[in-house]
């Protein structure tokens, strides 16, 4: 069996790319930037561009399954390529943000529904993993403790449940290696509904330093992402963050079902990677 595994260079790509390689399967670990990925040893790079259909044919080629990214723009071209080099199953990489009954209007849900649609339209098995929020996303508070030494939170009390990214990345595994719980949907979630300010309570613990953060309005926070983010989807999160503003996010056991063991919490995330955040405050001092 060979594993072709899109979006090599991510936490949850690379994480996957070893598991499979340390269970002996035959993985091959894709990316826009081959060149950049970091192997380990007997593992083939391979260059695939999601948004590229020229890449897909021979990354394709041999393939039985596939760990796949939702990148909307050539879904069609890609599952076409991927049926016609015989691929048997795909699991994808969705999101929680598909299950708001207002999906289509979130341009950042919009975007995982219209993959999920697609693959739910193609011959081609597919399982779904739709996790929430990545623990890995706390650090953007990484670079505004670096330039600015404090976060700017429009919504202080929007509440996520930060799932780790090995959490992600074994579910995949179980899905990729495992027969009987293939073809369906698991929403993953991580083992406690915390808010933002709760997640940085967490990593002051973690890092024994300070996280201060300023309460901004909507409107500051967009202004301020303008150069990195285009303005409808910071709208997108914006809306999603006020609708979770005081409401604590259901939780799941999908994790545990999939991989024998509860998710790993927020607060073994930020202790694995407490020094990343030492740094920050360490290059501020320095200035």
């Amino acid at each position: 069996m060979t594993v072709l595994v899109t979006g090599s260079r991510g936490k949850v790509g690379s994480a996957l790319v070893a598991l499979l390689h340390e269970a002996g399967a035959d993985v091959r670990a894709a990316s826009a930037a081959p060149d950049e990925l970091s192997l380990p040893t007997g593992v083939e790079a391979v260059h695939c561009a999601l948004d590229d259909p020229a890449t897909f044919p021979a990354a394709l080629d041999s393939v039985n399954s596939v760990f796949l990214y939702a990148e909307p723009s050539q879904t069609g071209a890609f599952l076409d390529a991927a049926a016609a080099a015989g691929v048997e199953h795909i699991v994808l990489l969705s999101s929680s943000s598909v299950l708001d009954p207002c999906a289509a209007d979130n341009p950042i849900a919009a975007s995982h529904l219209a993959v999920e649609q697609a693959l739910a339209a193609s011959p081609v098995e597919t399982s779904v993993l739709q996790p929430g929020a990545f623990a890995a996303n706390a650090f953007q508070w990484r670079w505004a403790l670096e330039s600015a030494g404090s976060i700017d939170l429009p919504y202080p009390g929007s509440y996520g449940d930060p799932i780790h990214e090995r959490d992600i990345a074994e579910a995949a595994f179980a899905l990729l290696t495992r027969p009987e719980p293939r073809g369906r949907t698991y929403h993953l979630t991580g083992p406690e509904s915390l808010t933002f300010t709760e997640q940085l309570a967490i990593l002051e613990r973690a890092v024994g330093s300070p996280f201060p953060y300023t309460t901004v309005t909507r409107e500051a926070w967009k202004a301020a992402m303008a150069g990195y983010m285009p303005g409808t989807f910071a709208d997108g999160l914006l809306d999603y963050w006020a609708s979770t503003d005081g409401s604590p996010t259901p939780l799941t056991d999908a994790v545990e079902e999939l991989t024998g063991h509860p998710a790993r919490s927020f607060a073994a995330w930020a202790e694995e990677n407490a020094d990343a955040f030492k740094t920050a405050w360490l290059t501020r001092a320095a200035r």
